[in-house]
């Protein structure tokens, strides 16, 4: 990877909510715009298809089910007519890209590489052990990709770390600040610290962390069933930021309501210069004391005898 340039980029947009074709075109539309201003490695929000339903957050279970059950119907299939349109649009614009989806597999939706989180479990399964394996060999370095609070899971961070991830894809829903009126110890949940976060994977890992993220505009918060959630503000939800392998901002933000594509011209090798000082899976340290377990084994609920 010495002195090999890329390019990254990192989206902060809209979703097209609970509409699975027009937020294809979208996804299309921001791939078709990344290759054209020169993108290597491009990065989406968390379920930018079909959005992320924070009425699961503001309405109760049964207040929800019609909405959740549009929102199924609008999640993307991984084998599917709307995946190939997609994958056509990667090959066409010639770049590698970190898609987030809902994926939709017979009855059950999918988040997150392990787990999803808090009231989100009502709606999405775990993943398996296939799932921990994030980091793909790509032309242009090691990408590896996590959503959201994922990045507080040490052990999941630690494990895309021992696959020498060069460049990694933080994808994150839209978060806002904490209103002025309650909800104090919810801090954990802005944006300074989703951002934090991913800035220190960042550090530990020594490489490259692309924060994408989405936005909310006010005439979607009927459609989201947000109307009376005073904690989502419009236009806003977005904080969406690029940071290199010793965690420095390596681009100007966007205003939180604005939609747009941060881009950063990178130098793989920094992440060699990183490692010298900080190589927590190298000479920094101590697997005759410390070490990760890693189950490999897929889970499944079938199980098939053999008759001897």
């Amino acid at each position: 990877m010495s002195g090999q340039k890329v390019r990254i980029a990192a989206i902060q947009a809209e979703p097209e909510w609970n509409n699975l074709q027009a937020g294809v075109d979208k996804a299309i539309a921001l791939i078709e715009e990344a290759g054209k201003n020169g993108a290597n490695v491009l990065g989406f929000p968390e379920v930018f298809i079909p959005g992320y339903p924070w009425s699961i957050w503001a309405n109760s279970p049964c207040d929800n089910a019609k909405f959740m059950d549009e929102y199924f119907r609008n999640s993307l299939a991984k084998d599917s007519e709307e995946m190939d349109r997609i994958r056509s649009a990667v090959r066409e614009a010639g770049i590698f890209v970190v898609l987030g989806y809902s994926e939709r597999c017979n009855g059950t939706l999918y988040i997150a590489q392990i787990k999803p989180t808090h009231v989100e479990r009502a709606y999405w399964g775990d993943g398996q052990a296939e799932s921990l394996k994030t980091v793909v060999e790509t032309p242009f370095g090691k990408v590896g990709g996590l959503n959201c609070w994922e990045h507080s899971q040490t052990l999941l961070r630690y494990y895309e770390y021992a696959q020498d991830v060069d460049i990694h894809v933080a994808s994150w829903p839209l978060i806002w600040d904490m209103p002025d009126d309650g909800m104090p110890w919810l801090y954990h949940i802005t944006p300074t610290m989703s951002q934090r976060i991913s800035q220190v994977m960042a550090m530990e890992g020594a490489c490259f962390v692309m924060v994408c993220t989405q936005i909310l505009t006010e005439k979607n918060r009927e459609k989201n069933r947000l109307q009376g959630f005073g904690y989502a503000r419009t236009p806003s939800g977005g904080f969406t930021m690029i940071y290199g392998p010793d965690a420095t901002e390596l681009c100007k933000p966007l205003d939180p309501g604005e939609e747009g594509i941060l881009y950063a011209d990178v130098d793989l090798h920094a992440k060699a210069l990183a490692k010298q000082n900080l190589d927590i899976v190298g000479h920094y340290s101590r697997p005759d004391l410390l070490s990760l377990r890693v189950t490999k084994e897929v889970g499944t609920p079938i199980h098939f005898l053999e008759k001897k």
